[in-house]
């Protein structure tokens, strides 16, 4: 099993991360092709599992050339029994490189016109029409993402197989927990605080959040906004900044921040389906959110609100009733786990595998359409239970 991925940060690589140890904890045969930098590298060297130095670049470049000659070496030496393309540069540079020949999946987590305008969002749109005939299965992390390719005309076999949360890795966070994740990070115990989780760029709108903020200070001027992340924004957004806006950059490890805040903010454009926000509500936190396709199926009015998007003066509401109404925010935080365990990481990963394996034995029929059923991933398990070990592991490569 071969996975390639140009975003070696943020949801996307610890996505990665974990269909790959789910993946060698079945007896599979895994790899990562992928950019030598990053956190995702460090992961698969405490994971024992080899990185396939991999040199691409997030926007479009020259270099790509190169990086389609290096994935295709990368094929030809590893050879996968199947490619697992990860965002839209591995979609790109490995379907131009494996053309079919090789069964792929193809997993966009966010399709990439909705990062283009004009000409560019046109042509993204026609590519992805296109490399459909080269995808043996499109895998959708939401139902909202399942959508806009139907609306935008991407044929071909597809089907959702949502993105969950490792309930182990996130419980509920207690009053105490609150209070002493605080005391840890050097924040004040009573201000009210909200957290914004992810990488700083136009896609997560953490501007828009920045934009919102002194109508929430002139309400609560004790309120706090942490913006935790690093990214192409990073410096623009410290140099406008108002007063209690917070900057403290990229964490490993977002559990502290998530425990320490009272309402968690995703300002995002657009989305796939974030783990941030079932991170969030793992944790027991309220949750304000734009309204587009992947936050919607996850935020419901018991847990937190969606607000117009782009809209800085809706999210400031949303925010202000939340800090100036503790009943509000205390009963969405309790409504919060229960929402998020309907998103168990266990389960996406079963049926990931399951579609896995059925392209690696074309025998076995791929479910399209909006997930597999119960029955579907119990039958397909069945087969490979059939199976010894030593075969399951010889026909993944």
């Amino acid at each position: 099993m071969l996975h390639v991925t140009q975003p070696t940060e943020g949801g996307v690589a610890a996505y990665v991360e974990s269909a790959c140890a789910d993946q060698s904890r079945r007896g599979w045969t895994v790899a990562v092709a992928a950019p030598p930098r990053g956190r995702l590298g460090e992961r698969l060297a405490v994971l024992g599992l080899p990185h396939l130095a991999w040199p691409a670049a997030r926007a479009p470049h020259p270099a790509d050339l190169a990086a389609a000659v290096v994935l295709g070496r990368i094929v030809r030496r590893f050879r996968p029994d199947v490619v697992h393309l990860h965002s839209s540069k591995a979609g790109l540079v490995g379907r131009a490189v494996l053309r079919g020949r090789v069964p792929t999946l193809f997993q966009p987590h966010g399709w990439s016109w909705l990062a283009c305008r004009g000409t560019l969002a046109a042509a993204s749109t026609a590519w992805e029409r296109a490399a459909t005939r080269w995808t043996h299965l499109g895998l959708c992390v939401g139902r909202g993402e399942y959508r806009q390719a139907q609306e935008a005309g991407v044929g071909g076999p597809l089907t959702v197989v949502r993105n969950g949360v490792d309930l182990t890795r996130f419980p509920p966070a207690t009053p105490d927990e609150r209070l002493a994740a605080r005391r840890d990070l050097g924040l004040s115990p009573r201000a009210p605080l909200v957290v914004c989780v992810g990488r700083i760029t136009r896609q997560k709108g953490q501007d828009l959040l920045v934009e919102s903020w002194p109508r929430v200070a002139a309400r609560l001027p004790d309120a706090r906004l942490a913006l935790v992340g690093d990214g192409d924004d990073f410096g623009r957004l410290r140099r406008d900044a108002p007063p209690g806006v917070l900057m403290p950059g990229a964490s490993n490890d977002p559990r502290p921040w998530y425990a320490a805040a009272d309402v968690v903010a995703l300002p995002s454009r657009w989305e796939g389906l974030p783990l941030t926000v079932l991170e969030a509500m793992a944790t027991g936190r309220s949750v304000v959110a734009a309204a587009v396709p992947g936050l919607t199926e996850v935020v419901t009015p018991a847990t937190g609100a969606l607000v117009e998007a782009r809209d800085p003066a809706a999210l400031a509401a949303a925010i202000v009733a939340r800090l100036a109404d503790p009943a509000v925010r205390h009963e969405e935080e309790r409504a919060a786990p229960s929402r998020a365990a309907e998103f168990d990481l266990g389960v996406t990963l079963d049926r990931l595998a399951a579609h896995t394996l059925r392209l690696a034995r074309p025998d076995q029929p791929v479910a399209t359409g909006v997930e597999m059923t119960a029955a579907e991933v119990t039958a397909a398990e069945s087969t490979v239970a059939e199976s010894t070990v030593a075969e399951v592991t010889a026909g993944l490569g």
